[in-house]
C-alpha cells in the first residue's frame, strides 16, 4: 500500500480494537451484559477487518504476470469488499441475534462497574483511532465533504477505517446507554435494545461499504480533476490537434488506464505520428502520475462526423467525435 497514511490509520485501528476486544470480553464475563458480548465480537470483527485491509495492500503490490498483465491493484478493492461482508455477518447479524435473545429473556447486569469502565476506556481508545483516521484522510480529502470523500475515494482503506471507527464510537454510546438504562430501571431489556441498535447500525455501515467497494470492483473512471488534467495534457495544438474521445479506468487505487483517440494532422508521416503519441503520453504522465497504462489511437478529425454526432464509442469522459 503506497499511502503511508492509510497504513498508519489501519495499524492504529487494529491496535485499538484488539485491546478493546479483550477488555469488552472480560467485562462480559464478569457482568453478563449482552451489549458487552456484542461489542466484543464487533471489536474482534473490526480487528479482522484491519488485518484483511493490510493483507490486501500487501497482495496488491505483486508484479504483473502474463495471466494478470495489468497487475493486482484491485486486490485492495476485493479485500475491502470482504470487510463489508465480515462487518455485516460477524458484527451486525450477531449483534441483532444477541439483542433479540436478550429482549426475549432479559436478566439483570452484574458487576456494573466492569461494563461501564470498559466502555469509557473503549470510547477513549476509539476516539484516538478515529482522530488518526481523520488526520490521515484530510490531505486526500481536500475540499470534499466527508460524504463525498467516502463516495469518491479510489483507495478504499481510509473510508473503511473511518466508517468502522465512526460505527464503533456510536455503538459504544448505544451500549453505554443500554447498560445505563438497564442499571437505572433494573430491567435487562434495555441492554438487549442497546445490543439490537448496535447490530442495525453495523448492518447499515456494512451496506454502505459494500455498495461503494462494489462500484470500485466493477471499475471506476478517473476523478473529474484527473480527467480535466489528462484532456489538457493530451492536446498540444501542433502535433495533436484534438481529443476525439477517451476512456479511463482505475486498475487499482494508484494505477490508471487511459485509452483515447486523438486527432493528428492528415499530412504527418508515420514517424511524426509516433513521436506525437510518445510526447502526448509523456505529457499525460507528467500531469497525472498514476496514469501508468496509456493507449492512444491516432485518427483524422472529421467535421462531418462531429456534426452528426455519430460516435458509437462516446463515453462520459470526453466529447463526441
Amino acid at each position: 500500500m503506497s499511502a503511508s497514511g492509510g497504513t498508519k490509520a489501519i495499524v492504529a485501528a487494529l491496535a485499538a480494537n484488539l485491546a478493546i476486544a479483550v477488555a469488552k470480553f472480560v467485562a462480559f464475563l464478569f457482568s453478563g451484559s449482552s451489549s458487552m458480548l456484542a461489542e466484543s465480537v464487533h471489536s474482534l470483527a473490526d480487528s479482522g477487518n484491519q488485518g484483511l485491509l493490510l493483507l490486501g495492500g500487501k497482495r496488491a503490490q505483486r508484479d504483473a504476470t502474463p495471466q494478470h498483465p495489468f497487475g493486482y491493484g484491485r486486490e485492495r478493492y476485493i479485500y475491502a469488499f470482504l470487510v463489508s461482508i465480515v462487518l455485516f455477518s460477524v458484527g451486525g447479524m450477531f449483534a441483532v441475534y444477541e439483542g433479540y435473545e436478550k429482549i426475549k429473556e432479559p436478566h439483570a447486569i452484574e458487576a456494573w462497574y466492569w461494563p461501564v469502565g470498559v466502555l469509557v476506556f473503549a470510547i477513549i481508545a476509539e476516539s484516538f483511532s478515529f482522530r488518526t483516521a481523520i488526520k490521515e484522510s484530510n490531505p486526500l480529502r481536500g475540499n470534499l465533504s466527508w460524504k463525498e470523500f467516502v463516495r469518491r475515494a479510489k483507495a478504499p482503506e481510509l473510508p473503511v477505517v473511518l466508517l468502522e471507527d465512526l460505527g464503533a464510537l456510536v455503538g459504544l454510546v448505544l451500549a453505554l446507554g443500554g447498560v445505563g438504562l438497564a442499571l437505572l430501571t433494573g430491567n435487562g431489556v434495555w441492554d438487549g435494545i442497546g445490543t439490537l441498535c448496535i447490530g442495525i447500525l453495523l448492518i447499515l455501515i456494512a451496506v454502505v461499504l459494500a455498495v461503494e467497494t462494489k462500484s470500485l470492483l466493477l471499475g471506476e473512471s478517473a476523478g473529474i480533476e484527473e480527467v480535466r488534467k489528462i484532456e489538457a495534457a493530451v492536446v498540444d495544438g501542433d502535433t495533436v490537434t484534438r481529443l476525439i474521445h477517451m476512456r479511463t479506468l482505475h486498475l487499482g487505487p494508484e494505477e490508471l488506464l487511459v485509452a483515447a483517440k486523438i486527432a493528428v494532422r492528415h499530412d504527418e508521416s508515420a514517424t511524426e505520428v509516433a513521436e506525437a503519441i510518445n510526447a502526448a503520453e509523456a505529457r499525460i504522465r507528467a500531469a497525472v502520475p498514476i496514469a501508468r497504462v496509456i493507449y492512444l489511437e491516432p485518427d483524422i478529425y472529421s467535421e462531418k462526423a462531429a456534426a452528426t454526432g455519430g460516435n458509437p464509442a462516446k463515453t462520459p469522459d470526453a466529447p463526441a467525435h
